[in-house]
């Protein structure tokens, strides 16, 4: 969990992926949307994309990408980032963040 943490340090939004997965697009082009410039980390393209993927899971992420991180903070998947969004909650985490600036 060492390696993720210094992975999402003193960056406001970070996004685990993979290339190829389509929730992970869906979820960086919404945060993407809404002007955020988030840290997106492909697992399937990092040399320790492996051991990245073992921390995200014993964090709790099932399945592990797409893996989103907001102030340093794990939220979760595509169900909590969804969840957040439906409820009008997404847009005010990312300002407190710094990622966004309305």
């Amino acid at each position: 969990m060492e390696v993720v943490t210094r992975m999402v340090a003193d960056r406001p939004v970070v996004i685990f992926s993979r290339a190829t997965c389509c929730m992970s697009h869906t979820i960086k082009t919404l945060i993407s949307g809404f002007g955020a410039n988030p840290t997106v980390y492909e697992l399937d393209q990092l040399q320790e994309g492996q051991q990245v993927e073992r921390a995200l899971q014993r964090m709790g992420c099932k399945p592990s990408v797409p893996a989103v991180f907001i102030g340093q903070q794990l939220i979760g998947g595509p169900n909590q980032i969804m969840t957040l969004q439906v409820k009008n909650q997404l847009v005010p985490l990312l300002i407190r963040a710094g990622a966004i600036w309305i």
